[in-house]
């Protein structure tokens, strides 16, 4: 009876953060669309999210950074019940480190030297963050934990932009084209070569928007 107490109180607890989450998400996933809409000069098959800095609306680019942080530093309150366990605050301290580096994305765009340190800080702690709490969420008996998948998203969509990546700089190379010697970046790219790394960047950013909606609504769930 204790424990079921505990689980209700806990649950009761969960603040409404989650609805800024959900709204948080919905905004990054918004100014992603429209960048595809107002940025047709980059090609979403091998033109990577970032590169919007270098467009037209970059401040689109950066409201998007900005809504995806705000998601996770949410999603850090609605789930912070999960801090009574092991797993659940070892989950909640990447899911933090996710939303740093989420913010330095915000602050230092493709161009600054940051912004390859804000990717490696964000993405990795997003994908081992979604695996961990959806893991404390289905050991509760007061939530429905967002499906197991959901959580896998993330990093199998972060292992095939690693692997698109690393066949695309194989290409260009193969192609006569020295990446690291380029002043500016690529217009278009050489006879034979085909790049699929930016479907999977964008395959990234939809799963992560995926999970992230589907924990908050099991929060506001909880709560109904």
């Amino acid at each position: 009876m204790d424990i079921v107490a505990n689980q209700s109180t806990a649950a009761a607890s969960f603040p409404p953060a989650a609805a800024i989450a959900i709204g948080a998400t919905i905004i990054s996933l918004a100014a992603l669309s429209l960048l595809h809409m107002v940025s047709p000069e980059f090609a979403p098959s091998w033109r990577m999210v970032s590169e919007y800095a270098n467009g037209r609306y970059p401040w689109l680019l950066t409201l998007m950074f900005i809504g995806w942080a705000v998601s996770s530093f949410a999603l850090v309150a609605a789930l912070w019940p999960l801090s009574a366990t092991t797993l659940g605050k070892i989950g909640l301290v990447f899911l933090a480190l996710a939303g740093v580096g989420q913010t330095m994305g915000a602050l230092f765009d493709i161009n600054h030297k940051l912004h390859g340190p804000a990717a490696m800080i964000g993405i990795p702690s997003l994908c081992i963050a979604a695996v961990l709490l959806t893991m404390a969420l289905s050991r509760r008996a007061d939530v429905a934990a967002p499906p197991m998948w959901s959580a896998h998203l993330p990093w199998i969509s972060f292992a095939l932009m690693l692997g698109a990546l690393a066949m695309f700089m194989s290409a260009l190379k193969s192609a006569g084209v020295d990446v690291t010697a380029q002043t500016t970046p690529l217009s278009q790219l050489p006879n034979g070569v085909s790049g699929y790394v930016g479907w999977a960047n964008r395959l990234l950013f939809a799963s992560t928007y995926l999970w992230a909606a589907l924990a908050a609504l099991s929060v506001l769930k909880a709560r109904a």
